[in-house]
């Protein structure tokens, strides 16, 4: 499959408009006066199953309804909310799925996986989950949507950052989390057409850093083993051969360590007053980075790709109170 680009971008956003809503963008004063700068937010966790993955996964069954190509039966490996937009967009479109994901997967996302229809199987290991998924997808009649290496799951994730850039017009910088890499990818080749002055820059767990390692290499690396980090929507193994090529033209990457995680999960739960999942909001800890580099006010857009977060997560990021610990540069 060949790499997307920003056409297919645009066409996804056409395509995906009856599926998905389009979603808000705010801001917090009180942040914008610590920080001396603007910053804006992409609420991608008011999203329809409460995450961006809905763009990809509607994106890829209406691309090939088009073609007159749906499948019998659609298998999906995932973390969490990729299962969730696979379920949702596999019930639009009447088509039965299977999940495939590991033991201490999210218990809100995988009840909300199931509740949307689609059978959960599940593995103590991702590569367990990853292998158990590829031989599924091998029985007549059945469609593997990989999360995130697919040209049309990459288009759709770079449909939030269309429409974000789209009403904000001009920004210096577009920032969002790495996993797979297909929200950022896809962030980026919608930054690069509407707005080619703006940096885009990437934040992934330290504890999870195949990308930050892949990027320093120059050739794709996979974690040793399971990550343990509070970011649990970037823990993916590694990035892939499509995102990968696409996340090399970033002008920027950062890695975060936990503490940051949780801080700024709290802080923006606390001053934008939504659910706000640790993935994303680690992603302010580049955004911070990036500004004390900037001598110039500057305007940045973080996309916020979800709000999935069960108890025993909420837990462990408010295990210690930081929000004494107000925000500056």
């Amino acid at each position: 499959m060949s790499l997307p680009t920003f056409d297919d971008v645009h066409a996804a956003s056409e395509r995906i408009q009856p599926f998905v809503h389009r979603t808000p963008i705010v801001n917090s004063s009180l942040l914008d006066a610590w920080l001396g700068h603007q910053v804006f937010f992409k609420l991608e966790c008011l999203q329809r199953t409460g995450a961006f993955k809905l763009r990809g996964a509607t994106n890829v069954l209406a691309w090939l309804k088009e073609q007159d190509q749906l499948p019998e039966r659609i298998v999906a490996n995932s973390s969490g909310n990729h299962a969730q937009a696979i379920a949702y967009a596999a019930a639009l479109f009447d088509i039965p799925a299977t999940i495939f994901s590991t033991q201490n997967v999210s218990r809100v996302k995988a009840a909300a996986t199931e509740y949307y229809g689609a059978q959960l199987k599940l593995f103590t290991t991702r590569p367990e989950a990853d292998e158990a998924v590829k031989m599924a997808a091998e029985e007549p009649g059945t469609l593997w949507i990989p999360p995130f290496n697919h040209a049309q799951i990459i288009a759709g994730q770079g449909t939030a950052a269309l429409e974000a850039l789209q009403d904000l017009k001009q920004v210096d910088g577009v920032f969002a989390p790495c996993g797979g890499g297909g929200l950022l990818s896809g962030t980026l080749l919608a930054t690069k057409a509407l707005c080619p002055e703006a940096e885009v820059i990437g934040a992934e767990p330290l504890a999870a850093n195949d990308a930050a390692n892949s990027l320093r290499t120059g050739e794709i690396v996979s974690l040793e083993g399971p990550a343990q980090t509070l970011a649990d929507g970037a823990a993916t193994p590694s990035v892939g051969d499509l995102t990968f090529p696409l996340l090399q033209q970033l002008d920027g990457f950062y890695e975060v360590d936990e503490v940051q995680i949780a801080y700024w999960t709290q802080w923006l739960q606390h001053l934008l007053k939504i659910h706000v999942e640790p993935t994303c909001a680690m992603t302010m800890a580049a955004v911070v980075g990036w500004l004390q580099e900037r001598p110039q006010p500057s305007k940045a857009l973080v996309i916020i790709s979800g709000g999935n977060i069960d108890a025993a997560k909420m837990q462990q990021i408010w295990s210690t109170d930081y929000l004494d610990q107000p925000p500056v540069l």
